[in-house]
């Protein structure tokens, strides 16, 4: 039967989700726990010298501060092991495996830097540790890059050598690719492991298909069945970005298919006194923008830097995050790159100058009133119906469709409101109303007659930085508009509904209400020499400002 081990690295990969903080209790509790599982290796977490000692934490400076945190735990069975990013923490800091708690170290390190790290594993080597090769980003490696490694693996005959789907990109075929090549060329002796990630939902499955692998080769199936393997997991799948691979899991299918005999009920208790309270405050699992990163096969922090800009709609961003190159770049994050092809994507998607260019030549000459959804345009009805009767404006809604109005023009910021009119959409499109969007929301069938950037018509350093009203007005003066009606914008009031819909109020507003009224009165002031505003139904932002109600 198969050699099949089981490696816990909970307090070090779930560290990400709690800047490593579990508290000493947890620390201790979880590693006991742990060892009354019978699994075969615990790591305790990163050996990191840029960070003080705290016996709250798993992230340590040197192995003398693992003694001072766990030193008086009973081990069991269990190997102990810490894990150094290659690069931050020197031989120095590492005191020789007799005279500390761990008894070996995991070294992880990106291709280009393979050979000084495989060096600093055969150091650890002297130092009397167990050493495990963490390839990290195994789907980085071409077939000539993995054979040099494996070349300083040969050389340097680490306990282990691992693959790291850093960013869950593999499926099963891809898996079996990896540990096919691994498999025939890495001396016997070393273990091969697998640590996986969850982007596509994919690091239970997959460990299964390592852990029940059968080369149809007979002489590679030869080698393997003289090769111990190695899965990693976390309780409950606590760890960075989509999260690994549950060890639960991992346990039980072990159990049942591979003769282990590793006991769940302590995994249970585990869970259930420490890890779900971590995952409460900040859950980790399978989300968009993890499942983005892994779709493109790039580092999830050029999802965060696009999602951050507000700009553009998630199926803008996974466009964009196409076209990053060359390849080597996708991995390897570099924000400056980042900025450029954000910028250059941005100005061929949406050329704002045209857009304001045509919209000006429908716009610019005609009377406009805008709607918005505040209480007084049901209110005061009689008012707006009269207004609209006299003068026959072109009417434009922000956000929602008037019942008693016939809109010309919608403008949408936001998906939320855009899904709310969903249905009413479906009979005003058959009236020729004319829809304008902001570029974060993605059109349904070709919906949108023009698409503005966002970003710029953001009010930077508010609470409400993206408010509908003032985005609409900026539009109008790019337009070359120089005079609005406006009907239901009521402003903020402190003690009363803000709005006739009441799943549209913001929970924060009645007590910021005075000074977002205030920011508000602000910009209409400034920009009144070039697009004069006036109320015809009530609002708190004719206070303090000479913007009177308009006669009718």
């Amino acid at each position: 039967m198969r050699n099949i081990k089981l490696l816990d690295c909970t307090l070090r990969d779930g560290g990400y989700m709690n800047d490593w903080e579990f508290g000493h209790n947890h620390l201790c509790s979880i590693f006991q726990r742990l060892t009354d599982t019978g699994v075969d290796f615990i790591e305790i977490g990163f050996l990191d010298e840029r960070r003080p000692f705290d016996r709250n934490r798993s992230i340590m400076p040197d192995t003398r501060s693992a003694n001072r945190i766990y030193g008086k735990l009973d081990k069991g069975r269990a190997v102990v092991l810490g894990m150094i990013d290659y690069g931050t923490c020197s031989l120095e800091n590492i005191q020789h495996a007799k005279e500390t708690f761990i008894d070996g170290i995991r070294v992880i390190f990106k291709k280009h830097v393979m050979r000084e790290a495989m060096e600093f594993c055969a150091a650890l080597k002297e130092k009397g540790y167990i050493v495990f090769s963490q390839l990290v980003s195994i789907t980085s490696y071409n077939e000539e890059e993995l054979m040099r490694l494996i070349e300083l693996v040969n050389d340097v005959k680490p306990y282990a050598v691992s693959m790291v789907d850093t960013y869950g990109l593999m499926d099963a075929g891809m898996l079996k690719n990896y540990f096919s090549l691994l498999n025939r060329y890495v001396d016997t002796s070393v273990c091969i492991g697998y640590h996986a990630h969850n982007n596509f939902q994919l690091g239970f499955s997959n460990v299964m298909s390592f852990a029940g692998y059968t080369p149809e080769d007979s002489e590679e199936k030869e080698i393997l069945s003289r090769r111990n393997i190695l899965a990693d997991g976390t309780l409950f799948g606590m760890g960075k970005s989509a999260g690994n691979a549950p060890l639960e899991l991992i346990a039980m299918y072990l159990n049942r298919e591979h003769g282990t005999d590793y006991k769940i009920n302590p995994m249970l208790e585990a869970i259930d006194e420490s890890i779900l309270s971590f995952y409460r405050k900040s859950p980790w699992g399978y989300k968009p923008c993890f499942y983005l990163s892994a779709l493109n096969r790039c580092h999830p922090n050029y999802v965060k830097q696009f999602q951050d800009k507000e700009d553009f709609s998630v199926s803008a961003v996974n466009n964009l995050l196409g076209r990053i190159e060359p390849e080597d770049k996708k991995l390897l994050y570099d924000r400056k790159a980042g900025e450029a092809l954000y910028k250059s994507f941005k100005e061929e998607i949406y050329n704002d100058r045209e857009t304001f260019r045509l919209l000006g030549d429908e716009l610019r000459d005609r009377k406009l009133l805008l709607v918005g959804p505040g209480k007084n345009i049901q209110l005061q009805n009689d008012r707006v119906q009269e207004f609209v009767k006299e003068q026959e404006p072109v009417i434009l809604s922000i956000n929602y469709i008037p019942g008693a109005l016939k809109v010309d023009y919608i403008f949408i910021t936001k998906s939320k409101r855009y899904l709310e009119m969903t249905e009413d959409l479906l009979e005003v499109k058959n009236r020729e109303t004319r829809l304008i969007a902001t570029s974060n929301v993605e059109a349904k069938n070709g919906d949108f007659h023009y698409i503005v950037s966002r970003e710029p018509l953001l009010e930077q350093g508010q609470r409400i930085k993206d408010n509908s009203f003032l985005m609409l007005l900026k539009i109008l003066k790019s337009c070359g508009v120089r005079k609005v009606w406006c009907a239901g914008f009521d402003g903020y009031s402190p003690n009363e509904d803000n709005y006739f819909k009441p799943g549209m109020e913001y929970a924060f507003v009645k007590e910021e209400a005075a000074g977002l009224n205030s920011h508000i009165k602000e910009i209409l002031e400034d920009m009144r020499d070039e697009l004069e505003v006036e109320f015809i139904t009530y609002s708190h932002y004719l206070d303090e400002i000479d913007i009177h109600l308009a006669s009718i």
